[in-house]
C-alpha cells in the first residue's frame, strides 16, 4: 500500500481506505464476479507475483469463479452506450415500489419483480448477467438479501444517475423540437418541473408557465397523500401559499446581499413614483406588501410564523420548527391550518362587497 501511495501522490491511509470500501462490498455477488472479471484482464506478471504472499489459488474464490458468466465484457459495439440504454430500462422498473432485481447463482439473466400484491411477485423485466454486474459496480443496486437467490434494490445514487439519463433525454427532444433549454442534466435532476396557469396584468385568461415544483415546501406537500388517500394540500391551499410567496417577492421584502441600484437605474422617477403620474414598481411593490402584511394579520400569531417561514423563506419543515422551538412533526399540521386560514382570507378579499 505504501508503494501505491507514492505511485498515486496520496497518503496511504487513502489506499486503505480504498481496499476497505472494495472488501466491504466483497460480500455482493455481481460485485465480486466484477472483481475475478478484472483480475482476468489483469494478470499478476512474473515480476509482480514475486510480491504476493498469497497463492493463485488462495486470491480466487472456487465458488463465485464456477458461477461467474464465461463473457467478460459487455456485448455491443458500444458496451458504454448499452449500459446506459438497459439502465433506462431497468432504473425506471426498480424504482418503482417494492421493486427488485433477482439474481441466481448459474442464471445468464437476472429478472425484475414488483411486488403489488403482497407474497405474489410478478416480473416485470429481464436483464443481462454482465450488464447487472455493471450497475453493482457503479452502486447503482446494492444487495439487500443474499442466498441461493440474491435480491438487488436501486441505491439513491442509481435514482440519481436515472435522473440525469432522463433529463439528458428531455434536453435532447427539445432541441429537437427547436427548444432551447440553458439548464443541465445535473440541474434538472433535482427539479420537479410542471406547468402552473396563473393571471398576468391585461389578461383576462390564465397564461401556463413552467415552475420547479421542487423550490417550495408546499410542492413537497402537495405531493403527500392523507389518510384517506386524498392529496395532503388542496388546490386552494397550495394556491394561497404560492399567491402570499408571490406577494412577498413582488414587495422585495427578502434580505438584499447586494446594493439595489433600481431606483439609480429607473429614469423619471423620484421617491418610487413616475413623474409621468403612472403606477410604477414602487407603487405595486407597496401594494403588494400591504397584501403579505394584511394576510399575516388576519393569521394571526402562531399561524403566520409557520406560513411566513414556509412560503415566503421557504424553509422546510424541520428548519422551521427548530427555529420556532417547536416538537418534531408539528409544523406539517399547523401549516395546513394556516394555508386553510389563508385561502378563506384571500377568497373573503376577493369577494365583492
Amino acid at each position: 500500500m505504501r508503494a501505491l501511495s507514492r505511485e498515486l501522490g496520496v497518503h496511504p491511509s487513502t489506499i486503505h481506505r480504498q481496499i476497505r470500501a472494495v472488501e466491504d462490498r466483497r460480500d455482493d455477488p455481481l460485485f465480486d464476479e466484477a472483481l475475478i472479471t478484472m483480475d482476468r484482464f489483469h494478470p499478476v506478471d512474473a515480476v509482480q507475483a514475486r510480491h504476493v504472499k498469497e497463492t493463485r489459488e488462495m486470491q480466487t474464490c472456487n465458488a463465485v469463479a464456477t458461477t461467474a458468466s464465461s463473457k467478460t465484457v459487455i456485448p455491443g459495439p458500444d458496451p458504454e452506450k448499452t449500459v446506459q440504454r438497459e439502465a433506462r430500462r431497468i432504473l425506471r422498473r426498480l424504482s418503482e415500489s417494492k421493486a427488485f432485481l433477482a439474481v441466481a447463482p448459474e442464471a445468464d439473466l437476472g429478472v425484475v419483480f414488483r411486488e403489488s400484491v403482497p407474497g405474489y411477485p410478478r416480473q416485470t423485466a429481464t436483464v443481462a448477467r454482465d450488464v447487472a454486474r455493471e450497475f453493482a459496480v457503479r452502486d447503482w443496486i446494492s444487495c439487500r438479501r443474499q442466498g441461493k437467490v440474491a435480491c438487488y434494490e436501486i441505491t439513491a445514487a442509481g435514482r440519481s444517475a436515472l435522473d440525469r439519463m432522463l433529463s439528458s433525454d428531455m434536453i435532447a427532444r427539445r432541441a429537437a423540437q427547436g427548444q432551447s433549454d440553458h439548464r443541465s442534466a445535473f440541474a434538472m435532476q433535482h427539479q420537479a418541473e410542471t406547468t402552473r396557469h396563473v393571471m398576468e396584468e391585461g389578461s383576462e385568461t390564465p397564461v401556463p408557465i413552467r415552475v420547479n415544483a421542487a423550490e417550495s415546501p408546499l410542492a413537497w406537500l402537495a405531493r403527500r397523500s392523507g389518510v384517506a388517500g386524498e392529496p395532503f394540500l388542496k388546490r386552494r391551499e397550495l394556491e394561497a401559499g404560492e399567491r402570499l410567496r408571490e406577494d412577498f417577492e413582488r414587495a422585495g421584502l427578502g434580505p438584499n446581499v447586494t446594493q439595489n441600484w433600481q431606483r439609480f437605474l429607473t429614469a423619471g422617477t423620484s421617491g418610487g413614483r413616475s413623474t409621468g403620474g403612472g403606477d410604477t414598481p414602487g407603487i405595486a411593490a407597496e401594494e403588494a406588501g400591504r397584501r403579505v402584511s394584511n394576510a399575516l394579520k388576519a393569521l394571526g400569531p402562531g399561524l403566520s410564523d409557520i406560513a411566513f417561514r414556509c412560503c415566503c423563506f421557504l424553509e422546510g419543515l424541520e428548519a422551521a420548527e427548530k427555529r420556532l422551538g417547536w416538537s418534531k412533526r408539528s409544523g406539517k399540521v399547523v401549516l395546513k391550518i394556516a394555508l386553510g386560514r389563508l385561502a378563506d382570507h384571500y377568497e373573503a378579499a376577493r369577494a365583492p362587497e
